[in-house]
């Protein structure tokens, strides 16, 4: 495993829209794994895309300390969404900027695992906009486009970015 670069806001590949996985492969494994280990100890986050490392693949992993745990996200899509709420969001590759979005309360998701498996997944509350979040990066889509209100740095309380 290894820490890889994190693409900031001003780069245009982050608003690319990201190509479809076809190889489940090392080369796949390697990238869900650098790309967890790159959240996790380089930038205390709580997803990632791989279009934030600069690979432009449908592809993410979250972990919001619940007990789901990590979990990887290969060509997902979101086919339900229900409620709407406000939250406070930041992001790996916009350093410093927090603000509120509004995203559904509770999703239905389906993607493939590492090895190309079909799962289903019902998130809620924090996992369901996390997972929202990182879906929009695959469209080209960043939370500074969703931001109703934006919240200084200092009221920002030192959320977990995603």
């Amino acid at each position: 495993m290894a820490l890889r670069e994190i693409v900031v806001d001003g780069d245009p590949i982050l608003r690319k829209t990201s190509r479809p996985v076809e190889k489940f492969d090392e080369k796949l494994a390697t990238l869900l794994d650098d790309m967890a280990e790159t959240m996790y100890f380089e930038n205390r986050g709580i997803g990632i895309a791989a279009v934030q490392v600069g690979i432009l693949r449908r592809c993410f992993v979250v972990d919001v300390g619940d007990e789901h745990g990590k979990l990887e996200f290969v060509n997902p899509e979101i086919y339900e969404r229900e409620g709407s709420a406000l939250g406070i969001e930041g992001c790996l590759s916009c350093p410093g900027k927090n603000g509120y979005v509004e995203r559904p309360t509770k999703i239905k998701v389906r993607a493939q695992d590492r090895h190309g498996e079909w799962f289903d997944l019902e998130a809620e509350e924090l996992l369901a906009v996390c997972i929202c979040h990182e879906y929009d990066h695959l469209d080209g889509i960043l939370f500074i486009d969703k931001v109703v209100e934006v919240v200084e740095d200092e009221d920002a309380d030192d959320d977990d970015q995603e």
